[in-house]
């Protein structure tokens, strides 16, 4: 037995731009996530013709009545799957650009350097499972490989599939109005973004540093590699280990009175 959707067993419509990054989602769910691909950035980029998002339904390609998608295990065991024929009909139906990436829970641990990857490249697509799992031949067979964003389980991959279009898609010139907020973000560099404040400059004895509000941009520039160092060291030491610590880095906390909190850092 299968189940039937709540949603249209229609694809969504393609907005082919022709010249922006492409992403092909495929999901039980196509017309929730075009909706949240509509939303803030993302929804300009689409606007722009910076990113050609196309969702489409699973069962675009069923011909049974009730568009099965799903059936129970072979062995048994509790819930169901998504079985192979609707999976790679839809697939085949569309040929959207490769790789082809399974959302799962198995897969290579999505991170920013794999969304810069994804960014640089010609296009890609990721496919949402559901229920209990997919059929192995799914997984063997049709996609090209598949991807985690975290040891977590999630009822589907439509949540874990927006992580990764958002984490691609402010990566891809023209997504966003300043390009050197990416760069300035945290991964980007290895390291943790530095802390931030804006108006009031004081809220409840609580004051915004002096450093910040002296106009002098490479000052400030300076100070923030420092607190981006500092916070790296406290909150996630291991990008530290794996970046390092430099003569220089050593240099510019001491220009300003810092110290890296755990002591493999300080030795």
């Amino acid at each position: 037995m299968g189940s039937s959707s709540s949603g249209s067993a229609q694809p969504t419509p393609a907005r082919d731009t022709g010249a922006g990054l492409r992403i092909d989602l495929f999901s039980i769910f196509p017309a929730e996530l075009d909706a949240m691909c509509d939303l803030s950035i993302l929804g300009r980029a689409r606007e722009r013709g910076a990113l050609d998002i196309r969702c489409w339904d699973l069962r675009l390609a069923t011909a049974d009545a009730h568009r099965t998608v799903d059936d129970a295990p072979f062995g048994g065991g509790p819930g169901m799957i998504l079985m192979p024929e609707p999976v790679f009909a839809a697939v085949e139906t569309v040929v959207p650009p490769r790789p082809l990436l399974l959302l799962d829970a198995g897969g290579r641990r999505f991170d920013q350097a794999m969304a810069a990857e994804l960014a640089a490249s010609s296009g890609f697509s990721l496919l949402c499972g559901r229920y209990e799992g997919v059929d192995e031949r799914i997984r063997t067979d049709l996609v090209d490989g598949s991807v985690s964003v975290g040891d977590v389980v999630l009822a589907g991959g439509e949540f874990a599939a927006m992580v990764v279009v958002e984490a691609v898609g402010r990566l891809v010139p023209g997504v966003l109005g300043n390009e050197a907020s990416s760069a300035e973000e945290s991964f980007a560099t290895g390291l943790l973004e530095h802390p931030q404040w804006t108006r009031p400059a004081s809220f409840r004895g609580l004051d915004a540093p002096d450093v910040l509000r002296s106009g002098d941009h490479a000052r400030v520039g300076r100070w923030r590699q420092a607190m981006a160092l500092v916070r790296t060291a406290a909150e996630r030491p291991d990008l530290l280990a794996a970046r390092g610590v430099s003569d220089a880095d050593r240099e510019l906390l001491a220009e300003f009175g810092l110290e890296l909190p755990l002591r493999q850092f300080t030795d």
